[in-house]
């Protein structure tokens, strides 16, 4: 399989920065270390902290670890291709602020869950339970993140909507106007 350089890629699918990605320097099969992967660690780290809104380097290294253990291919260890992915969808939705950060990993971290099920469920393979187990987690994964989008534009956009219902009673012969009436005076 062969990666399109960004001077391949058509305009409207390209940013006009590349997404910041990771280099994995393993440690062992669980644990590897986020590198840059054109060795300028500190432009890298400023990218990452932009991607994630962010001004907290902490914050930085305890999701760099977080999403090596969530974002894992299926039957796999650690998975560049699959951190830098989840680190794509992060920088795509722009979070303001360590909040809005964390929404939107556990988003990249439940479609990576997601999509692991699915791949599982592919070809129907399994007894009748392993199928029915599959497709409960995926119905589940789809809902929570379902949930963890609503939850952000919420957020996002300061709180919940108020509708208020009233009764109105206009009797026979009466006339009603609905809606928000202003009453100015008439001085002058």
């Amino acid at each position: 399989m062969s990666i399109l350089p960004a001077s391949q890629i058509p305009a409207r699918g390209r940013k006009k920065e590349a997404p910041v990605r990771v280099k994995l320097e393993r440690i062992n099969c669980n644990v590897a270390k986020s590198l840059p992967p054109d060795g300028n660690h500190q432009l890298w780290f400023v990218r990452l902290m932009d991607a994630c809104g962010t001004s907290s380097p902490d914050f930085i290294n305890a999701t760099l670890f977080q999403l090596q253990a969530a974002a894992r291919l299926p039957n796999g260890g650690l998975s560049e291709t699959a951190l830098n992915a989840a680190l794509a969808m992060i920088e795509s939705e722009q979070p303001r602020g360590e909040t809005e950060c964390a929404l939107v990993i556990q988003m990249a971290a439940v479609h990576a869950a997601s999509m692991a099920v699915l791949g599982r469920l592919g070809g129907g393979h399994g007894g009748d339970r392993h199928i029915l187990a599959g497709a409960t987690a995926v119905s589940r994964l789809s809902r929570t993140f379902a949930i963890l989008v609503e939850t952000l534009r919420r957020l996002r956009s300061g709180g919940s909507q108020v509708i208020r219902i009233e009764r109105v009673d206009v009797r026979e012969g009466g006339q009603a106007v609905i809606g928000n009436i202003k009453q100015e005076s008439l001085s002058g």
